[in-house]
């Protein structure tokens, strides 16, 4: 049985190229990265922006997989096709995306609420796109664990590459534990590969992930990757990351971030947000959280940091700081 290759999830504005490339190059590639979601319009062209995603040259000596977010068939066509010919063997239907804003427009996991006219989108895809394989990412509903059934039939009919379950409801958001009592009792009726996503922050819980559903194609992580960047290196064998590897993957990264926006203050902003993960490979972060979120100045995010590198205890694993109760 062959094991499961271990992807990088897309999330909005934390898994760019920019991350992408000093991920990669510090701790070792993901198997896959997934971009974070591109959304086609009715031009069929790519922007000037979401070519800085796309373009092979950002992305080569990794394997990348474009996510779209659409409920278009004619925009999702175009846009597959165009992502063949520049190179992608394969493309991702993104049907989990809780946001508002995206829901609003029947996308992401607002599509699941239709899904008559889901199938109807899924035939006409895979009617008309060749020579690049399709994969889906999806939530096991709207609102109602019951709604599985019929979108785990549905999509059982189409040749997915690889369908990407998160097993949690659009209305659970991020809150709440993974519902997996859903998926254990539908994981083994489907005919393509499975991919997991969802509440995999240690390598323990990637192991518990595939031995209760033998034979997983895939695991993806999301935010345990930015709270610990070595974890899928962990998971393959290597070594947890060291204090001084942490360290020097913020510096890069924030370099990494000023080239690219040629901005600094830009930069710092952003990296506010992965710190809001890394802190949690810390103990003893709670003194000094605040001090670096309201940091106004690079000399002063970065003195904060040198307290935490000086007085911080590292972790072997992330804690789970991101968990949110359900209401």
């Amino acid at each position: 049985m062959a094991a499961p290759f271990f992807s990088a999830a897309p999330m909005e504005g934390l898994t760019g190229f920019v991350w992408r490339e000093v991920h990669g190059r510090l701790f070792g590639n993901a198997d896959a990265y997934y971009t974070p979601f591109i959304t086609p319009t009715v031009e069929p062209r790519f922007t000037e922006r979401q070519m800085r995603e796309l373009a092979p040259e950002v992305n080569a000596g990794r394997r990348v997989i474009p996510q779209l977010l659409t409920r278009r068939a004619a925009d999702f066509i175009w846009a597959a096709h165009a992502l063949r010919d520049m190179g992608y063997g394969e493309v991702n239907l993104n049907l989990g995306c809780p946001a508002g804003t995206v829901v609003a427009k029947g996308k992401g996991s607002g599509f699941l609420r239709s899904p008559a006219e889901l199938a109807e989108f899924l035939r006409t895809v895979f009617d008309a796109v060749h020579g690049i394989d399709i994969s889906v990412k999806t939530r096991i509903g709207w609102s109602d664990e019951d709604e599985f059934e019929l979108l785990s039939d549905l999509y059982a009919h189409f040749p997915i590459r690889r369908l990407i379950i998160h097993p949690r409801l659009k209305t659970d958001q991020y809150k709440g534990d993974a519902r997996r009592h859903v998926l254990d009792r539908y994981y083994g009726v489907f005919p393509m590969p499975v991919g997991y996503n969802g509440d995999i922050v240690t390598v323990s819980d990637i192991q518990e992930a595939e031995r209760r559903y033998p034979g997983v194609a895939e695991i993806m992580i999301g935010r345990a990757l930015m709270a610990d960047p070595a974890l899928i290196r962990k998971a393959a064998g290597g070594s947890a990351a060291t204090r001084d590897e942490v360290f020097h993957f913020s510096r890069a990264l924030f370099e990494a971030y000023a080239g690219a926006f040629g901005s600094r203050k830009n930069a710092l902003m952003r990296m506010k947000e992965y710190w809001f993960f890394l802190f949690c490979l810390f103990d003893e972060t709670r003194p000094f959280e605040k001090s670096l979120y309201k940091a106004r100045s690079e000399e002063d995010f970065m003195a904060v940091l040198d307290r935490v590198r000086e007085q911080c205890p590292l972790r072997e694993s992330a804690r789970y700081g991101w968990r949110k109760a359900l209401a």
